[in-house]
């Protein structure tokens, strides 16, 4: 919340100075009046304007004070400026009045002056939250408001909400949130929106009992305590502590900020589906928004025109479509086209991520739907752009690719459809995501691909020295990852007995060189056999080494072996004979692949 807030001060009232005042007085009266008939002029701030308003301010005489205290609140209105202690000592004085006007009109000043960020500093540091604290438990409204709309400036400054978290003002806070004043309420659900900004003040706000209050508020009529209301459940939600709480005590807040996402407020409409996202980190809220109905208005909002709606509903449909059970649901209802017409929306990098990771996440589970969103054009719409946009929506879209890559089904279609031409490239992207998935893609497009390996041989020297080069950089990477990709993909290759394939890495003497190199370095046992020597425990059902390094050092082995016998009669060895032996290895390598792909998602 910005530094505005509701200001509740009544009309200046004919002043009756009695008793008699004293000399002083008297002149800073006359001072005063003559200063006020030139306000347009005066720097009341500093000099004889300062003195005068000081001398009423601390005077004995509560109309004299009065004057000063209104006279406070009508300058700051109009002249706000940064300000030293001269002029905060009387003000804050006057806070500490019994009498209400008073208060009330000192309160609002200082709520004026609170708009100027040095100021917010300052008055904390003067010990300016005790009086205020006091004030916001008065039984008259008007202070109530001025008091709480003061201390909503003043947590706008992230160096004085903790001293506000500890001060004890949370709790009246909480209490006047439910206030029957619609000033006092919009702002003290203000004040408590400013406090959420971080991780200790979000606890303290919760302990003193605001959730409750936060979600009733929720269904005001009020739009601005809406948005204070949703945005800073928003906030509260970023900590899963906080969204188990409100998992086991708001049953009825998702049917609530569904609700909001079509309030008639564009920006409590943004704010309701931000929640809903921070909410959808659980797997819990991901099911419960679905069944609140909540993604109609979520796909109505992507087909906003004003980029935070767009933002904040592709965010959350990203966070929902995590849960595998929401797949389905989410393209029946007619995701699919918004999302990849996102793709292209290059105002926003963000959005972009968020709806081609939606795609990935909804392909994740099932066939039919990894079909569908090829059939929407998905695939289409990531070769347009893929090698156009930045690094970190390259990274999910070839991501994405991965994951529809697995289809057996779907092989011989992203091949024809030439998705190795933009794959090849991005291996050897700056960004190393973007490599790996890259790699993965074409590792996953080269298990039983096709009867057809002819998209393989058409790309084995271009683009950017093709598939060939490619293996051979993965070959010879410091990262056992990539490493781990490329012999695993040249084992696929090699295994489809593809002759031109195999020719082509038979005869390229660099890559064989490199998996020579590869195979005739065994790694040493963290727990083998003595001295170094390799032993049956290190070696797991398979056949295969147990760590990584082990694994690589197999398939190298694995693919000299194809190499041979491909110069050979076409016989097989004892061990891979037989197309029983070779399914099984397959299946040896699905595993494998599933461990590649979570060392590269970082799972």
């Amino acid at each position: 919340m910005g530094g505005v807030c509701s200001t509740c001060c009544g009309q200046r009232r004919k002043n009756n100075y009695e008793p008699l005042l004293l000399e002083n007085e008297r002149e800073a009266v006359a001072d005063l009046l003559q200063y006020l008939e030139n306000r347009s002029t005066t720097n009341f701030f500093t000099g004889s304007p300062l003195a005068a308003l000081t001398t009423l301010s601390f005077s004995d005489n509560v109309d004299l004070q009065r004057s000063a205290a209104l006279a406070f609140a009508e300058i700051t209105e109009k002249d706000v400026r940064e300000v030293g202690r001269d002029t905060l000592d009387p003000v804050l004085y006057l806070l500490t009045s019994h009498d209400s006007e008073v208060q009330r009109a000192a309160s609002a000043a200082l709520g004026n002056l609170a708009v100027n960020a040095e100021n917010k500093l300052l008055i904390v540091s003067l010990g300016g939250l005790e009086p205020l604290i006091r004030q916001m438990l008065s039984p008259n409204v008007e202070v109530q408001c001025n008091a709480v709309g003061c201390v909503t400036n003043l947590a706008t400054h992230d160096e004085n909400k903790t001293p506000i978290a500890k001060s004890g003002a949370l709790v009246p806070l909480t209490r006047l949130a439910k206030s029957k004043d619609m000033r006092v309420q919009r702002n003290a659900t203000g004040a408590l929106l400013n406090m959420t900004h971080s991780d200790e003040n979000r606890q303290q706000l919760v302990n003193a009992g605001a959730i409750p209050v936060l979600v009733s508020l929720l269904n005001s009529p009020d739009t601005d305590v809406q948005y204070y209301c949703t945005t800073a459940l928003s906030n509260i939600a970023v900590d899963a502590a906080n969204r188990k709480k409100l998992a086991a005590t708001e049953p009825k807040l998702v049917q609530s900020l569904v609700a909001l996402m079509d309030s008639q407020s564009l920006k409590v409409q943004c704010q309701a589906a931000l929640a809903l996202r921070n909410l959808a980190s659980d797997e819990k809220y991901q099911v419960d928004i679905v069944k609140a109905d909540g993604l109609k208005p979520l796909l109505r909002l992507l087909h906003s025109s004003y980029l935070p709606l767009v933002l904040s509903a592709a965010a959350c449909v990203r966070n929902v479509s995590i849960h595998p059970a929401n797949e389905s649901p989410i393209i029946e209802a007619g995701f699919l086209q918004p999302l990849i017409g996102l793709l292209s929306f290059d105002e926003n990098e963000e959005v972009q991520c968020h709806a081609i990771s939606t795609l990935r996440n909804l392909a994740a589970s099932s066939e039919s739907n990894k079909g569908a969103i090829v059939e929407a054009g998905a695939v289409d719409r990531i070769q347009e752009l893929v090698l156009q946009v930045p690094l970190a929506v390259q990274s999910e879209m070839t991501a994405c690719v991965a994951v529809l890559a697995l289809s057996d089904n779907l092989k011989p279609q992203l091949l024809e459809m030439g998705i190795c031409e933009v794959l090849i490239p991005l291996t050897s992207s700056p960004s190393v995501e973007v490599q790996g998935n890259s790699a993965a893609a074409l590792g996953n497009l080269s298990s039983k691909a096709a009867e057809d390996y002819a998209p393989f041989n058409a790309v084995w020297n271009k683009p950017d020295g093709g598939l060939h080069a490619y293996l051979v950089r993965f070959l010879s990477s410091a990262d056992t990852t990539f490493q781990h990709i490329a012999v695993w993909t040249i084992v696929q290759l090699l295994e489809a007995k593809d002759p031109q394939l195999t020719s082509n890495i038979r005869n390229s003497t660099i890559l064989v060189s490199s998996i020579r190199q590869l195979a005739e370095s065994a790694p040493s046992p963290s727990h083998g056999g003595r001295g170094g020597h390799i032993s049956d425990d290190d070696y797991d059902e398979d056949g295969m080494f147990e760590d990584g390094e082990g694994e690589i050092y197999g398939l190298a082995k694995r693919i000299l072996e194809l190499i041979d016998e491909s110069d050979g009669a076409g016989g097989r060895d004892g061990h891979f004979s037989g197309e029983e032996s070779a399914g099984e290895h397959s299946e040896d390598h699905a595993a494998l692949r599933a461990s590649v792909h979570q060392a590269l998602r970082g799972q």
